[in-house]
């Protein structure tokens, strides 16, 4: 890819970013149907010849600054969630690219220097 290409190969991603940004906001992680056993002792969930385990529930799962967490996400609120977990899943894809970008523009310039 020739410098002025990737110039605005660089500067369209960067386009695609400011506009992803001012969409709002974004939440890593994914979204799934998460069926739970409680601790109640004689609870249906631990019934011996057929345990019924509670749920579905929608649940958050991800990682932030190396930690594991996850949140239970309300049926109402399950369109936003996947809204805001898909927008960050482009704001990491397009991060990447121009990242790539930056380093081809760099390498660039060194083979020009030798």
């Amino acid at each position: 890819m020739s410098k002025q290409s990737r110039n605005e190969s660089s500067a369209q991603i960067h386009g695609q970013l400011i506009e992803l940004l001012n969409k709002g906001p974004m939440l890593p992680g994914s979204i799934k149907k998460q069926w739970n056993v409680c601790g109640m002792p004689k609870c249906k969930c631990k019934d011996p010849e057929d345990p019924q385990k509670h749920g579905p529930y929608n649940q958050l799962s991800f990682t932030l600054a190396g930690k594991s967490t996850s949140m239970f996400v309300k049926d109402d609120e399950l369109d936003y969630m996947t809204e805001v977990t898909d927008r960050y899943r482009q704001f990491k894809a397009l991060s990447l690219k121009l990242v790539q970008s930056y380093v081809g523009e760099e390498r660039d310039k060194r083979k020009r220097r030798k």
